[in-house]
């Protein structure tokens, strides 16, 4: 039963996914931007066209795929660590009109079109050698758009096609749906299964929020987040991409000018606190910064931006001050998004699902860490039970 479920064709969990918005691949960061504030996902896809008359991941039709290739995907994180170099801290509005292909080399093998009729189990395989997001054709073989609802508002097409994509979180999704097909596993715990990592990412809680720039960045790679200990070891909490994609491009002078612990307060309240506030604004003026308050103005003085688009970044913004962070949950000790070695699969799987991340942090009775559970190391699990059956 478990082999025929992974055979199942990955058309079927497209079933219900809202089409891609493309980005193309000439437009500028500043574009992603605007993209970004006015989409309800974390992500923006961008595309280029390939103009290729063959394709070994499109043979649902005989139409020449020539339309356009998903070349990588832009998040708010991409942006505010690009704003992090100390060039682009001088002149944020000159560094927004550069070309957005300077963020696309994080990106590069992370996203992959697939067939529809692919196999679960091959996506699986993508998903293990280090693709983050598949890209599936929404497109029947009648040329119709059959798996999905019109979305609302602007239909983003592609040259006549739709797409969406799949992600870690849909396939552990889908997978643990039919957890009881998998029972000889899924009451093991993560450490029997040996899918603790060990080889985290982390920063101290006193030292400057600017040093954890590049772990930021990694972690957005892999998918994980950058854990903030004290001088003991002990996990006092986290600097999230997730989170901070709910955040603005202001939050780059707050990693500029702030400790990490100050950091984790300016993005984990609803809002930064208005003494933190006050002391980014001071370290911005002393360091002769002050071009970060041009930021500001961005959406409101582009010609671009329409009504509607201003509505939705009003609404981002109004989202992120309602955020409940994961961090802050866990400064607090309660348990949102960690566990201990003995936790079971399946245990582990619903927290994460729970809290929309791709991880789980591992912890000892003492709070001290051991590792992180990632999405990726459980799919192998699941991979390795399955060559087990067969």
């Amino acid at each position: 039963m478990a082999v025929s479920l992974l055979a199942r064709e990955i058309s079927d969990l497209c079933l219900g996914k809202p089409a891609l918005r493309p980005l193309s691949v000439s437009s500028t960061i500043g574009d992603a931007l605007l993209a970004l504030k006015t989409s309800d996902d974390h992500f923006i896809s961008v595309w280029c066209c390939t103009h290729s008359s063959s394709s070994s991941t499109s043979s649902d039709d005989d139409d020449d795929v020539d339309a356009r290739r998903c070349v990588g995907k832009i998040s708010m994180v991409d942006i505010i660590c690009f704003l992090c170099n100390e060039e682009n801290l001088k002149s944020p509005s000159s560094a927004l009109k550069s070309p957005i292909t300077l963020l696309l080399k994080s990106s590069q093998g992370l996203v992959k079109h697939v067939d529809p009729h692919s196999s679960l189990l091959e996506v699986i395989d993508e998903i293990i050698g280090g693709t983050q997001n598949i890209v599936v054709p929404i497109k029947a073989e009648n040329g119709r758009k059959l798996l999905n609802k019109p979305p609302s508002g602007p239909t983003h097409h592609h040259e006549g096609r739709e797409y969406c994509w799949l992600t870690q979180e849909d396939i552990i999704r889908y997978l643990l749906s039919s957890i009881g097909l998998f029972s000889t596993i899924a009451s093991l715990s993560v450490d029997s299964l040996n899918i603790i990592d060990d080889q985290i990412l982390s920063v101290n809680y006193h030292s400057l929020a600017s040093s954890t720039r590049d772990a930021i960045a990694l972690s957005l790679v892999r998918q994980t987040s950058v854990a903030v200990v004290d001088d003991d070891g002990i996990l006092i909490g986290e600097i999230s991409p997730f989170t901070l994609s709910c955040c603005d491009e202001s939050v780059a002078a707050a990693i500029a000018t702030l400790s990490t612990g100050d950091l984790m307060s300016y993005i984990d309240c609803g809002g930064p606190p208005e003494e933190i506030g006050k002391l980014v604004k001071e370290r911005l003026k002393e360091r002769n910064l002050q071009g970060m308050r041009e930021l500001e103005d961005f959406g409101s003085n582009n010609d671009s931006s329409s009504d509607d688009e201003a509505l939705a970044t009003n609404k981002k913004v109004a989202k992120f001050t309602r955020c409940n962070s994961y961090s802050s949950r866990m400064v607090r000790r309660a348990e949102a998004i960690v566990c201990h070695p003995k936790s079971s699969l399946v245990a582990v799987m619903i927290q994460a699902i729970a809290h929309r991340v791709n991880y789980v942090w591992v912890i000892e009775d003492d709070c001290s860490l051991v590792g992180i559970v990632t999405f990726c190391n459980i799919l192998k699990v699941f991979r390795e039970h399955l060559e087990f059956l067969g």
